[in-house]
């Protein structure tokens, strides 16, 4: 009886409501065969592309370049909005600049691709835009990027007029002999003087005036035309579908789930999921798991053609096995790879920490996959007796550190101590022992406790570069002064128009790392502009300053410097450590010195015990017993003592200073 009822009470849950929701709600068993689910999960997404309706000849492939703020990203969005890649709503500011760091700055740091739809006099073109930081310290993105492209819109702010920088990246897509559109944005500011603008490019550039478009990217004013004359001006890719496989591994990202995400630009062939590739670099092999375009988010595709620019994914699980330049090929249809790129160099070097020693693997795993996607940074094991084991990192400037800095926080949740800059000298050795240990009679210093003394030196060899400044008149005084105390050589100077001013100096590098642009551009009330390139090295008196503390010195403090800016550096660092290093019960003498000689000291006072408060009155004589007998006790206690110079301390000295 008991039974038949539970019986009845269980048909009754059955039969309710909720359990037939319940029952809907359960797993259906995906169908059977790798085909059978394709076809399920491509009809609950998106529908996959037909690529193979883009030939060769309506491919067109090309870059945005400008100086910073000139309004490339902006442009980016007209773009995407006017061929329906992205809806038009008012939220469309900087759609391509994926990362935090760059809309909390404004900056374009990484470039980033998508490829536009568009139908010009009834025929279907393929447009794969490449949107490129404006800022000197990424210039390296935007070589890269030139090398997928076979045109640029080149754009400069009405308001501004032609910048240091629009000059640098004019003379990249010049040199690779790429097709230039020349646009003049911002139209609608009301100081925008577009004349005197198209004058300045005519005169620089040697490009006629009637070449220049005039746009406002914001309003979306004329931006139509610019894609008239994207398909008008800038060729095709000269490549074959006939061909083997060629594609060229221009960018990739990490993916926690599906491995690495290679960006590739194929030169020859086609591309599908099933493929066996081959990577040129690593001769390791894999098979496709999917390929797609970028619009700008993934877009899954059957295949890729040539001419076309996409991602692909193929299980490559390890940071070293995507490298930024490599070549992708068939297995059975071996090619010659490509010539890639040409390795960025560093121009600033900085010691990197973990705050706490057992975050040293965490930072280490976040630091392969950051580079991975950051290809321009370059990384050495270092060690530090004060914090612990470490890398060494090259940059390419000090926002290109900052930024990478942030990212790491950003992106990884790593908190590091970074060091001040330092840039890279060489020595080129006379002593024959040294030369027999090294191997060669150049040497490269980055740290300076591989500085090597001067007796076995024949001359000390600092970086240069040659920087390019434009600016308004009416300040040229006040930099040219600035740059002379930076231990500037002038170049050249050039009159852009009745307004504007070009400047070329030759710098040394420390003399700019730091605080040089903040400088001018305070000089110069932020209209002056900046960029500079390498310029190999020249000799200069060069100098490994100490840091001494009770006459012990410490390694970590050592610094490479120029003679002549020794003092002002020695003083500037005494002041610094007296602040902190905490007091003791002796006293402590902190001193800069160049060899044997000190050329700046500050004095830490001792803790002192007031021994003479016991004596009311009396004889002078027994006061003078006390404060001797104290005086002995330190003198002995200094000489037995060893300061501790605590983590603290080291963090505050060796830290950039960003307020200084």
């Amino acid at each position: 009886m008991a039974l038949a009822g539970r019986t009845a009470m269980w048909w009754a849950r059955l039969r309710s409501p909720c359990a037939a929701a319940a029952a809907v709600c359960l797993p259906r068993r995906l169908p059977a065969g790798p085909a059978a689910r394709e076809r399920l999960y491509s009809s609950r997404g998106q529908e996959k592309i037909d690529m193979s309706m883009y030939p060769v000849e309506s491919i067109r492939n090309f870059s945005i370049i400008a100086h910073v703020d000139h309004g490339k990203s902006t442009l980016a969005d007209r773009l995407l909005e006017i061929t329906g890649t992205i809806a038009k709503t008012e939220r469309n500011k900087q759609v391509l600049d994926k990362l935090q760091v760059e809309r909390e700055r404004g900056i374009t740091v990484k470039a980033q691709s998508a490829s536009l739809f568009y139908n010009h006099e009834g025929v279907n073109y393929l447009l794969n835009l490449i949107d490129t930081p404006g800022h000197v310290d990424f210039s390296y993105e935007v070589s890269r990027s030139l090398s997928a492209c076979q045109g640029v819109i080149l754009v400069v702010d009405a308001n501004e007029g032609i910048q240091a920088q629009t000059v640098a990246n004019f003379y990249l897509a010049f040199e690779a002999q790429l097709a230039i559109i020349p646009v003049i944005n911002k139209i609608d500011l009301k100081n925008a003087d577009p004349e005197r603008v198209e004058k300045q490019i005519e005169k620089l550039f040697d490009i006629p005036i009637d070449e220049c478009v005039r746009i406002s990217a914001k309003q979306g004013t004329n931006v139509e035309e610019v894609l008239q004359k994207v398909i008008e001006k800038i060729p095709p890719p000269q490549c074959n579908t006939a061909d083997p496989l060629k594609a060229l591994v221009f960018d990739s990202t990490f993916d926690h789930y599906r491995g690495i995400i290679a960006n590739i630009a194929l030169f020859g062939g086609e591309i599908q999921k099933g493929h066996k590739i081959v990577s040129a670099h690593t001769k390791k092999r894999y098979e496709v798991n999917e390929v797609g375009i970028l619009t700008p988010n993934e877009q899954p595709t059957h295949k890729l053609y040539a001419g076309q620019v996409g991602y692909l994914t193929a299980g490559m699980k390890e940071v070293t096995e995507a490298q930024i330049g490599d070549t992708l090929f068939l297995c059975k249809q071996p090619v010659e790879p490509l010539p890639g790129f040409k390795s960025a160099k560093p121009m600033v070097f900085a010691g990197m920490y973990p705050v706490d020693q057992t975050e040293y693997n965490n930072l280490k795993s976040a630091l392969e996959r950051l580079t991975l996607n950051d290809s321009s940074v370059t990384v050495h094991r270092d060690s530090s007796l004060a914090l612990g084991a470490g890398w060494r990192l090259g940059f390419l400037g000090l926002l290109h550190m900052e930024v990478f800095n942030q990212r790491l926080e950003q992106e990884y949740n790593m908190s590091v101590i970074l060091t001040a800059p330092t840039v890279p000298y060489k020595a080129i050795l006379s002593s024959a022992k040294l030369i027999k240990e090294y191997g060669k009679a150049e040497i490269t210093i980055i740290n300076p406790a591989q500085f090597p003394d001067k007796l076995s030196v024949s001359e000390y060899l600092e970086p240069t570069v040659l920087g390019t400044i434009v600016t308004p008149h009416e300040y040229i005084g006040k930099i040219i002064a600035l740059c002379q105390d930076r231990r500037a050589v002038q170049k050249d100077m050039l009159y852009i128009d009745e307004q504007r001013i070009m400047l070329k100096y030759l710098f040394p590098l420390n003399e700019i790392v730091v605080d040089f642009y903040d400088s001018l551009k305070s000089l110069s009330s932020g209209y002056a502009s900046f960029d500079y390139e390498d310029a190999g090295y020249q000799a200069a008196d060069l100098i490994k300053m100490d840091i001494l503390l009770n006459g012990n010195p410490v390694e970590e403090l050592a610094t490479i410097i120029h003679n002549d800016k020794a003092y002002a550096a020695g003083k500037f660092l005494c002041e610094r450590l007296k602040d902190a290093i905490p007091r003791q019960l002796f006293e402590i003498a902190i001193q800069a010195a160049i060899g044997k000689k000190i050329i700046a000291r500050e004095t830490l006072k001792a803790y002192r015990k007031n021994v003479v408060a016991k004596c009311y009155g009396g004889d002078i004589t027994r006061k003078m017993k006390l404060l001797k007998r104290q005086a002995e006790g330190k003198k002995l206690m200094r000489k037995i003592g060893n300061v501790e110079v605590p983590r603290d301390a080291f963090i505050c000295v060796l830290k950039r200073q960003t307020d200084k």
